[in-house]
């Protein structure tokens, strides 16, 4: 593995650990083409690399904001590049759950949409007390395509999945930890320090049973995943086609409410 050639993921090794920071802080680190593609070069790569744990965080205040809004209202649902682009999100999901390492995700600030489905697939997920995670795709027109619908509902439930998806609200503070969604809430600044020291003890052991043992309770996710994650996907490029995705995203970015006919 090469971590010279990535531009927008930044590499640094904290002895067995590799910690893997998504490098776009000016736009929250939101996904646009050249991150997407880097993130699943990644995750398809990791397994190669003689790391043997994997630290995921994003530089700056915020763990990743999801998809591009800006991009998404410049480009209009309808592109072929927005249409390619759903596509290689879940490109992105399949990748991160092949992944065999263990991986612990360091949440600081927003993890949105597709953010949250990057930070809550990890293995383990420690985050700061500024941390703000959901799925705000519905909220920009969408449907929840990108791997939320096959993780939340196993997280917190169904019935409160749906809740959460279906209104795009954002958890935060002690709710993250009371309902399942973090395994660690730790004061921001104990945030570097609380992720590494977890990595560095699943570095530690017996590195074929803790590969084994991910993989073998990843089968809940690869059951499941054909049928959740391509489904969502047709729907999610069906709805990035409306009306109302249009108008979601013209509303996001000149800051106003949305009027929406369900067209």
């Amino acid at each position: 593995m090469d971590l010279s050639t990535y531009e927008r993921i930044e590499f640094r090794r904290e002895g067995d650990v590799l910690v893997m920071t998504m490098n776009r802080p000016e736009r929250l680190n939101a996904v646009h083409p050249p991150l997407r593609m880097e993130l699943i070069r990644a995750f398809n790569e990791l397994d190669d690399d003689e790391s043997r744990a994997v630290v995921i965080t994003g530089a700056g205040r915020a763990f990743c904001a999801g998809g591009d809004v800006q991009r998404m209202d410049e480009q209009g649902g309808s592109s072929t590049r927005a249409k390619f682009a759903q596509v290689r999100t879940g490109e992105i999901v399949r990748a991160q759950l092949d992944l065999e390492k263990p991986c612990v995700a360091a949440v600081r600030g927003p993890a949105i949409g597709l953010g949250a489905s990057i930070a809550l697939m990890c293995d383990v997920v420690v985050a700061s007390d500024t941390a703000r995670i959901g799925d705000r795709h519905v909220n920009v027109g969408l449907v929840a395509g990108d791997g939320g619908a096959l993780i939340w509902p196993l997280l917190v439930g169904l019935n409160k999945a749906k809740e959460l998806l279906m209104l795009g609200d954002l958890v935060e503070g002690e709710e993250l930890e009371r309902l399942g969604i973090v395994n660690h809430l730790v004061p921001d600044e104990e945030l570097e320090a609380r992720s590494l020291e977890l990595a560095q003890r699943l570095a530690a052991m017996p590195p074929y049973a803790v590969k084994a043992t991910k993989i073998t309770v990843n089968t809940l996710l690869r059951d499941k995943l054909s049928a959740v994650l391509d489904l969502g996907l047709a729907y999610e490029h069906y709805s990035a086609k409306m009306a109302d995705h249009r108008e979601a995203t013209r509303a996001w970015s000149e800051r106003r409410d949305g009027v929406f006919t369900g067209e």
